[in-house]
């Protein structure tokens, strides 16, 4: 077990938001916190998430996507849902010492039209995404 704080990001599907926050945590501070992820249900990773993560020169590919663990949730330092399915449905969290936090960002699996449509509402969502954690990196919140 880490003595670093962990961090657990929960979205729908551990597809996608997910695994990209998870990614740049651990490029942006893996140094500083235990990073993990997960979802109410595991989709398995979404192609189009590598591959823009791949763009933004993080590897993805190896993640595994997981369904939420009891025991991880209740020893996270913070939980962070990123879609408001995870939000509204996250299991308790009996530890009242962890943070809970809800960062909304769309579903970019969800996006419609072209190919060049929906590559570029995953790499806008990836850019929200990377944002954000930079935030959290700097400030810790």
């Amino acid at each position: 077990m880490s003595s670093k704080p962990l961090v657990y990001f929960l979205c729908t599907g551990n597809s996608c938001r997910s695994q990209m926050a998870d990614g740049f945590l651990n490029a942006l501070a893996g140094e500083q916190y235990e990073v993990k992820c997960a979802g109410l249900e595991a989709h398995g990773l979404n192609p189009r998430a590598v591959q823009v993560m791949k763009e933004a020169g993080i590897d993805i590919a190896g993640n595994s996507s997981d369904v939420i663990d009891a025991g991880t949730l209740n020893r996270a330092a913070y939980v962070i849902t990123l879609c408001g399915h995870a939000d509204e449905h996250c299991p308790v969290i009996a530890n009242p010492d962890v943070v809970k936090w809800h960062w909304g960002f769309e579903d970019p699996a969800k996006a419609t039209g072209t190919e060049d449509d929906i590559m570029a509402q995953f790499r806008n969502v990836r850019d929200a995404i990377k944002a954000r954690i930079a935030r959290f990196a700097a400030e810790g919140r």
